[in-house]
């Protein structure tokens, strides 16, 4: 498979997943994920996906400062419906990279290495998504807005044409090209730009709250 080449340019994402060492997966439980990872599990790569990712990225690197992220010890709230928008292509990669899951994940060993109920809605969040660690209740608000990304003008016409089945090839080839750009400004121009990806420290007794909720 090859992947838009600057997909390697962003920065990866390190945890330690205690379920993964026990059961032999890796010698010391440590696992990486990639952007590629990311297009991999949605088949596709655009902002939302990007910003899942790197969301994801920035609130681990805030809530493990010197440290490995415990893949499966977070707790993640989105503040819309699985059903509501693209809020489910953002789940499939907060799982991924945090082990959190909803109903339909795994249980655990008697009683430890539980992942499932520890991705679920509240919609009553300010910011797209909380990320909380379990161990410390330590949590952080996440957030991204898009508006100061530029568009480029031709994207919006060849969009319709592509979508309404009027497209070239040519046409979907520059679709194409016009896309994957707009996502590497994203992911490698704005990467650390606080007006598009913000973070904001949850206060200990709100996140303590959310917990017990």
């Amino acid at each position: 498979m090859n992947l838009q080449h600057f997909y390697a340019e962003v920065p990866r994402i390190r945890v330690q997943d205690p379920l993964a060492r026990l059961l032999g997966c890796t010698e010391d439980g440590q696992l990486e994920y990639g952007f590629g990872d990311a297009v991999r599990l949605t088949g596709h790569a655009c902002p939302t996906v990007a910003s899942a990712y790197w969301l994801t990225y920035l609130a681990l690197e805030h809530l493990y400062p010197g440290e490995l992220p415990q893949r499966g010890g977070i707790k993640v709230e989105l503040r819309d419906d699985a059903r509501s928008g693209s809020t489910g292509v953002i789940a499939t990669v907060v799982q991924m990279l945090t082990g959190a899951a909803g109903g339909s994940g795994f249980k655990g060993i008697a009683g430890r290495f539980g992942r499932v109920g520890l991705i679920r809605y509240k919609p009553d969040l300010l910011a797209l998504l909380r990320f909380t660690r379990l161990d410390t209740q330590e949590a952080v608000d996440a957030n991204v807005d898009l508006a100061p990304l530029p568009t480029d003008p031709r994207l919006e016409p060849l969009l319709e044409r592509c979508a309404t089945g009027r497209a070239t090839a040519a046409d979907e080839r520059e679709l194409g090209q016009l896309w994957q750009q707009r996502v590497r400004y994203l992911l490698l121009d704005c990467a650390r730009d606080p007006a598009v990806f913000a973070l904001r420290p949850v206060k200990r007794h709100a996140a303590a709250g959310a917990m017990a909720s």
